[in-house]
């Protein structure tokens, strides 16, 4: 196999990207036109052959995006996280509607289209959450419909310089995040994932025992289940990159929990059970949208995210659109 410089190109799409001195956000490559021509085979071989690299532009630029490869299916795609030989985590928690596709494919989430997702990272609200995440792009949105990503350091430093006290209480107390699930997944809502599927079973006692070794509290109502979990960590320590990270679902859940089972400001609170102040809360989804970037989806695209520096969201769209993902530990 020839060297990466040889199969991998770094390339730049103008007005899509941040730059923060020594690298990219986030990190595109494509094949090297170069090159001998590149079948799904040969770039599954190249990444393989080629992690050591790969790993080491993850760990510097929070995200990569692979654009030109020959990704077509849901199978490719899977062939494709296969290759990374990332071990899979099991979606137990999440509050997403998901589908299983094939493999270790889900479709992403499959709340109706004129939905926004707020900025988050994934499964931030339970103890055992992705290390890594991947998309795919299977069918193009007809309008809008992108990923926006936005480093997590970057919305650390900035809350702590215009919040720092608000910032030392989150450090000290956690988050309190409570949500109500029905019994089946309900499509039109965003966090609409039933308590069956989110504890893949049918079973109230096996039910019970997933959710506590989640640390997750239950309380069965007539028509669902009430959880509530924490408090928990909305400060983290990334060791690797030896940098605190807003690592945790508050905007998401304050702005965006919020179906005919819940209310969002209920959503999550202080760990302490303390209210959080609405104004912090809306300067934070400001400075979010302020400093991420948003690139518009491909076919064939497949981005790589690694959980721990990146909150990703997800535009409104016009269909068709078909986005598939699939979690890493």
């Amino acid at each position: 196999m020839a060297a990466q410089a040889d199969y991998f190109i770094e390339t730049q799409l103008p007005n899509h990207q941040k730059h923060y001195g020594s690298f990219t956000f986030p990190s595109i490559l494509s094949p090297n036109p170069k090159s001998s021509p590149s079948s799904l085979s040969v770039f599954s071989e190249a990444i393989k052959f080629h992690k050591p690299f790969l790993d080491s532009l993850l760990l510097k630029s929070g995200a990569l995006l692979f654009r030109g490869f020959p990704v077509k299916t849901a199978k490719d795609f899977n062939d494709v996280v296969e290759a990374f030989g990332f071990e899979e985590l099991p979606y137990v928690g999440g509050a997403a509607p998901r589908t299983n596709v094939v493999g270790r494919v889900f479709t992403a989430n499959e709340s109706p289209p004129d939905q926004k997702i707020p900025f988050h990272h994934e499964m931030a609200q339970v103890p055992e959450f992705p290390s890594k995440l991947f998309f795919f792009c299977e069918v193009e949105p007809g309008s809008g419909g992108e990923t926006p990503i936005v480093l997590s350091h970057i919305v650390y430093e900035k809350m702590k310089e215009k919040y720092p006290e608000f910032v030392d209480r989150l450090e000290v107390h956690g988050l309190l995040y409570t949500r109500v699930l029905g019994e089946d997944d309900d499509p039109s809502s965003p966090i609409g994932r039933g308590w069956k599927s989110t504890f893949l079973t049918s079973d109230k006692a096996v039910a019970e025992e997933r959710a506590a070794k989640l640390g997750m509290k239950l309380e069965w109502l007539s028509n669902g289940v009430k959880t509530v979990m924490g408090p928990i960590t909305a400060i983290k320590y990334d060791k690797s990159r030896h940098r605190k990270i807003w690592f945790n679902s508050m905007v998401a859940a304050y702005t965006g929990w919020e179906d005919a089972r819940n209310d969002p400001v209920k959503a999550v609170t202080f760990g302490d059970g303390q209210p959080l102040p609405a104004d912090i809360i809306y300067d934070c989804l400001k400075i979010l949208e302020d400093e991420c970037v948003s690139i518009p989806w491909k076919k064939g695209d497949v981005m790589l995210i690694d959980n721990l520096a990146t909150l990703h969201s997800r535009r409104s769209f016009t269909p068709p659109r078909r986005v598939l993902a699939s979690l890493c530990k």
